[in-house]
């Protein structure tokens, strides 16, 4: 008898055609089983340069090559077609023009997917970003996923919590970057679980620093909470030691000015403000610097300095949120006290003092770079996450 032949008039006994049956059912589970999760990541655009854009193209990136998935990357701030793009250039009206766009791309799309991940930070954004697309995700029936990654969290609850923790209960998970945020929410009643950030390491070159130059590097937006005043002001420190020191700053924002007048005020030479770079023009500045600095008042687990980690620049950096959780001090980095720019520079120089110790700590930051901070370790906590199946612990640990 041919395969598919239908069995309906053939002669078979009830036990023979159950049986059949048995076997036909299992092999549509086996299906059902293999079938690939469609994901839909919703976050910025790259044009807009931050963490949140950059994790989302990476990990859309990945998913893209494995069997187990098929995803789509849909903008929260989507480029209007011309005539129109002219409203995106209005203050006020770019955000209601953009924001309609946004919920209709929304609607098209969602009911295409078994998953909507929506990339969150804090405050107005939260309310614009990911609340329209868990909101309508729930109408479509779909498997929900928050993934909450702003420093602020804490406060965030604290002042709007009356409506942001109802809305992010109405998420069937909310994913954080860092074990950090977990206990946050937890603080908030909210139950959490983290995968942490990871990096493309094939892409990051590996510098064993034998050799310490005093060559600086910060790469923050030029936000208040990335405080890269206390950079320039610790590099002013940082001079008097070492006149021939050398520092890229790299990144923009709204502080862009303030910065600029700041190293003038103190004097400082051999200052390079590079403005905003692409990820894969920052490959370079990690290659030139021999230490990266990195001094925010607000944080939860910056990319940047995992990025340090894996290409091999020794880390010194503020205590600020999560970032305890990922720099061990004395073990892969080195932590100060956050706004204490007298620290910070005290800091850099005793790693250009003990260029050993340096290198002890920079080979371990490497280790856990490729260990800790890769596709490989991070692939099956978001299979696990979109599958709806429990998620392993974490393998960032709490600050000592």
């Amino acid at each position: 008898m041919r395969p598919g032949t239908d069995f309906g008039g053939s002669g078979m006994s009830g036990a023979d055609r159950e049986g059949t049956a048995e076997i036909r059912l299992e092999r549509e589970r086996s299906v059902s089983r293999t079938a690939p999760i469609r994901v839909l990541i919703v976050a910025p655009t790259i044009r807009y340069l931050g963490g949140q854009a950059v994790q989302a193209r990476r990990l859309s990136s990945h998913l893209s090559s494995e069997a187990w998935a098929e995803v789509a990357l849909l903008p929260v701030d989507p480029a209007l077609p011309h005539p129109f793009d002219a409203l995106q250039r209005i203050k006020f009206v770019r955000t209601l023009v953009t924001s309609a766009a946004y919920v209709v791309s929304l609607l098209q799309n969602v009911w295409k997917y078994d998953v909507v991940h929506a990339f969150s930070a804090s405050y107005w954004s939260f309310l614009l970003a990911p609340v329209p697309a868990v909101i309508i995700g729930r109408l479509f029936g779909k498997r929900v996923i928050v993934n909450y990654r702003s420093g602020e969290a804490d406060d965030h609850m604290a002042r709007w919590g009356w409506h942001a923790i109802p809305l992010l209960r109405l998420a069937h998970v909310i994913a954080t970057p860092s074990e950090y945020l977990v206990d946050v929410f937890q603080r908030h009643e909210l139950h959490a679980t983290s995968v942490p950030n990871f990096l493309d390491l094939d892409a990051l070159p590996f510098r064993r620093r034998v050799e310490l130059r005093p060559r600086f590097l910060s790469n923050r937006n030029f936000e208040a909470h990335y405080n890269v005043a206390d950079i320039l002001r610790a590099f002013s420190i940082i001079q008097r030691t070492c006149p021939d020191a050398e520092l890229d700053v790299v990144g923009d924002g709204p502080l862009r000015s303030e910065l600029h007048a700041i190293a003038a005020s103190l004097g400082l030479v051999n200052v390079r403000f590079a403005g905003a770079v692409q990820p894969e023009r920052m490959i370079k500045f990690y290659q030139s610097a021999d230490v990266y600095l990195n001094a925010p008042l607000i944080d939860n687990m910056p990319s940047s300095i995992i990025e340090a980690f894996a290409t091999g620049v020794p880390v010194v950096t503020s205590d600020a949120g999560g970032i305890p959780y990922i720099v061990h001090h004395e073990v892969n980095g080195l932590l100060v006290p956050s706004g204490n720019p007298e620290a910070l520079a005290d800091a850099a120089l005793e790693v250009l003092a003990n260029p050993e110790a340096a290198l002890a700590r920079a080979d371990q930051a490497r280790l856990d770079a490729t260990t800790r901070y890769c596709w490989s370790a991070v692939r099956q906590r978001w299979h696990a996450v979109y599958a709806g199946e429990t998620v392993s612990a974490t393998t960032a640990s709490a600050p000592a």
